[in-house]
């Protein structure tokens, strides 16, 4: 039977070989062949999903199980879920998935796991030249950024190239729920309230059980 140290063994040994610089071009144009999230705003914590579907499929099952509307990312001998975070941010919050679902997921398996990418991030220059060069390749904007420009909001700038510096590999029991909160995402767009998620404190991880890489130049 599988067990949660060797889901770990053979994430570290498959993540090792992962590209660790990625240009935001050269990636999105990735995705778009492969016709994967290539439209996303956040292209950079997509492109983490789908180079680590294509470096872990022949050891986990991609997706992992469903509870309720939320399916997790992977699943060993438990569930994975996949995120990526940029590190010189003014949060050190990362939000995981739906409260529900990881509870059960834990009440079924005794753990769920999170697969966290730490990113050194650059940014979008004053024109925005990778804001416009990546609504160009959608073909123009999107309502969404129309309706944005009507109420005048800025828009964020955009990441165009990311680099891992780290990628942590978080175990997380019905002991450790205690050490996160409650992000509250506000509603769909059909006025209905979004499922209620954890959170976790990347400072402030607490007695969660945690392996990493470490990455250096390559």
């Amino acid at each position: 039977m599988r067990t949660i140290t060797q889901d770990i063994e053979l994430l570290k040994a498959n993540y090792q070989n992962i590209s660790t610089i990625w240009d935001g071009k050269t990636c999105v144009l990735e995705l778009k062949e492969a016709d994967f999230q290539w439209r996303q705003m956040e292209w950079w914590a997509f492109y983490f999903e789908f180079i680590s579907n294509k470096l872990l499929q022949n050891d986990f099952e991609i997706s992992g199980e469903k509870f309720g509307n939320v399916k997790f990312d992977l699943k060993g001998a438990i569930n994975w879920d996949l995120k990526a975070k940029a590190i010189k941010s003014d949060s050190h919050s990362c939000i995981l998935n739906d409260k529900v679902a990881m509870e059960k997921s834990i009440e079924t398996h005794g753990a769920h796991g999170e697969i966290i990418a730490l990113c050194d991030v650059e940014y979008n220059d004053i024109d925005r030249t990778f804001q416009k060069w990546h609504s160009e390749l959608k073909g123009g904007k999107s309502n969404y950024e129309k309706e944005r420009e009507q109420r005048t909001a800025v828009s964020r700038f955009r990441k165009t190239k990311a680099e891992i510096a780290e990628i942590l590999f978080l175990v997380i029991r019905e002991k450790d729920l205690e050490n996160l909160s409650i992000y509250r995402q506000g509603r769909n767009s059909n006025g209905a309230p979004r499922n209620v998620k954890y959170m976790l404190d990347l400072e402030n991880i607490g007695d969660i059980e945690q392996h990493k890489i470490l990455f250096g130049e390559k």
